[in-house]
């Protein structure tokens, strides 16, 4: 077996080969041409014994893609590991890098091979092919959705500069009778240009996101996860797509915690000794499923009486932005179990007793009016003598003794 270490770039490789004892037996960096691809396939055909196999180890970056497809395609590739960018050095080279990648792969080989995780090294799953195609299409509705917010914002800062705001026909903004509105007010010559080329775009984004939420309707009754997690309330298609292709395959995860723990939703620390350093969240997972959770959970705490009622026991103790991540982790831990077992979302039944004193411990006591620095002075002035070292505990019509001079 040949452990091959590659530090991808846009338009060349560099490459570090390993044989089973350890040593480097071939060291190049390849151009990304096909043709020049070829060749180095034909080479590490040249470099291998009869019937030898290689395993190869790539950095994740933004187009890997392709190079682990050709990769795959060779019927010498025995297996592609997919990890993340290794830690910052000192002096970092292209030749560096991979030479460290091909000697973190033949000294831990036989765990990667066997599956087995690897302390520091953080693999990464490859998505098949519908997997991948519904993170493309989700992470192209949040950017047209993005877009058309960004140019909304940019029609808002024309009419507040022009302070026609008031005048808006509705309240809302994204209606039909607001764009008749926008394309026939009065501005002056710039401003209408800009107003003109704004609508178009806004035009422009509503049709893609059309386009896209049909695509996205028929992948989701394609996906029996997503329709699970539709269930949840507050969740809607889009979410559902979203979370269920970027935590497949669900067995991945044992508990509801280690979904949790790759979501980067559990506190991290920095201990040393008897010394004890509790952090923040690690979030080292996706961002995106992320800020969805955080959006679903609204909802649920409006919708779901047990989740509101554990959301506000831990709100009195600890706060509400932590009690937030702490909904945020409890619901990851339930996708888990949703997933894993095929059932829909059940909501919690609340005990009568129980929610009858959460809502008074909800209900806001009448504040007392602070008093005012001149009613305080006109209060004193008003006092009498024999009440102004305190509130007399004398009941009404009692005589009071003087004191012996």
């Amino acid at each position: 077996m040949l452990y091959l270490g590659i530090d991808l770039h846009l338009k060349q490789i560099t490459v570090s080969l390993r044989n089973e004892g350890g040593d480097v037996v071939l060291r190049r960096q390849v151009s990304t041409r096909w043709p020049k691809l070829a060749e180095f396939r034909t080479q590490l055909a040249e470099a291998a014994a009869d019937d030898e196999k290689y395993v190869a180890v790539v950095e994740v970056c933004g187009f890997h893609d392709w190079f682990v497809k050709w990769l795959r395609g060779d019927p010498r590739c025995h297996m592609v590991l997919l990890v993340q960018p290794l830690g910052r050095s000192a002096v970092k080279t292209d030749r560096r890098d991979a030479h460290a990648l091909s000697e973190l792969l033949w000294i831990n080989r036989e765990r990667l091979l066997r599956g087995e995780r690897v302390h520091g090294v953080r693999t990464v799953h490859q998505p098949d092919e519908d997997q991948q195609a519904d993170r493309r299409l989700t992470q192209l509705r949040e950017r047209l959705v993005w877009r058309r917010t960004q140019t909304i914002n940019q029609v808002h800062k024309i009419l507040r500069r022009n302070n026609l705001e008031w005048d808006r026909p509705t309240k809302t903004f994204q209606t039909c009778k607001v764009i008749r509105w926008l394309r026939s007010m009065q501005l002056n010559s710039m401003d209408r240009l800009a107003m003109n080329q704004l609508l178009v775009q806004w035009k422009l984004w509503e049709e893609q996101l059309l386009e896209v939420d049909t695509r996205m309707t028929s992948r989701f009754l394609a996906n029996r996860d997503a329709q699970l997690l539709a269930t949840i309330p507050g969740v809607n298609t889009y979410i559902a797509l979203a979370i269920a292709c970027r935590i497949a395959p669900i067995e991945r995860f044992p508990h509801g915690r280690s979904l949790a723990n790759f979501l980067g939703l559990t506190p991290g620390c920095r201990s040393s000794g008897e010394t004890e350093r509790p952090g923040s969240i690690t979030k080292v997972g996706s961002r995106m499923v992320r800020s969805l959770i955080a959006q679903v959970i609204l909802h649920l705490l409006r919708k779901d009486g047990a989740v509101r009622t554990w959301y506000q026991r831990i709100k009195r103790r600890r706060g509400s932005r932590i009690a937030r991540v702490a909904v945020m982790r409890r619901t990851a831990a339930i996708m888990q179990r949703m997933l894993s077992k095929g059932e829909p979302w059940r909501a919690e039944k609340v005990d009568s007793a129980t929610s009858e004193t959460e809502n008074k411990r909800r209900r806001v006591q009448p504040r007392q009016r602070r008093k005012t620095v001149p009613s305080a002075l006109a209060e004193r002035r008003t006092e009498s003598p024999s009440s102004s070292t305190g509130s007399s505990s004398l009941l009404t019509g009692e005589e009071v003794a003087q004191c012996p001079v």
